[in-house]
């Protein structure tokens, strides 16, 4: 996945976004809830960070470090990614 298929695609960026959080949470993707907040889910305050980091680096966009409890569910924060892109021009 590129960052421009990211910053273009909700579905993308939710798949993605699952990956990220199976992997900080050490568990299997299809245990991830995207309806979930992370905090439910046991999503820690580093890990929050370094997934901002992760959203940095793989699209480009600068976001706040507490976009997971500004935005605190994967179709919640997709949702924000795309849309921040798409109004940014990050491609």
């Amino acid at each position: 996945m590129t960052g421009q298929t990211l910053t273009e695609s909700i579905d993308e960026t939710r798949t993605w976004l699952i990956q990220r959080i199976a992997e900080y949470l050490q568990k299997d993707a299809a245990e991830i809830d995207v309806d979930a907040t992370f905090e439910a889910q046991g999503l820690d305050s580093m890990a929050a960070l370094s997934l901002c980091d992760d959203i940095e680096d793989q699209m480009g966009l600068v976001v706040e470090p507490t976009l997971a409890w500004d935005h605190p569910t994967i179709d919640a924060m997709a949702a924000f990614l795309v849309k921040t892109a798409a109004e940014s021009g990050a491609r």
